[in-house]
């Protein structure tokens, strides 16, 4: 009786066959890491330029700027404001004709990188021209 050492032909095959299962599906869960991983990335920069455009749209007034373009660090800005209220004379907190007129309206921004747009919403924003003085009276 011999004695055998080494693996056989079959064993081989088996072995081989396991290893592949094993590597195809370890390198399936590392491209479906890759790919979560770019959209969090892509949603972070959406937040990120969303914020930014957020910060600089509060320093528009939409009355007196309804529309335009603004390139702020690396993002541009675009934006169109439509009147839903028309300005009309404010009134101050007690009754009286503020020096301001106010209108409220809704802007559509778009914020886009390299040509590449990231984000369109829209927000209400509330314009304001002031077109009266104090009377002192003197």
């Amino acid at each position: 009786m011999m004695n055998q050492r080494g693996f056989t032909l079959l064993e081989a095959i088996v072995a081989l066959v396991l290893i592949a299962t094993t590597g195809m599906a370890l390198l399936s869960w590392i491209n479906t890491n890759l790919i979560t991983l770019s959209r969090v990335q892509e949603a972070h920069q959406r937040n990120e330029a969303i914020r930014s455009a957020l910060t600089f749209m509060d320093t528009v007034n939409p009355l007196e700027r309804p529309q335009g373009e603004e390139t702020v660090g690396i993002y541009k800005f675009h934006w169109q404001a439509l009147a839903i209220e028309l300005p009309k004379d404010g009134v101050s907190i007690l009754g009286d004709m503020s020096l301001f007129q106010v209108g409220l309206y809704e802007t559509e921004v778009e914020v886009s990188l390299e040509d590449r747009l990231l984000s369109r919403f829209t927000l209400r924003q509330v314009g304001f021209d002031q077109v009266h003085q104090f009377d002192l009276g003197f």
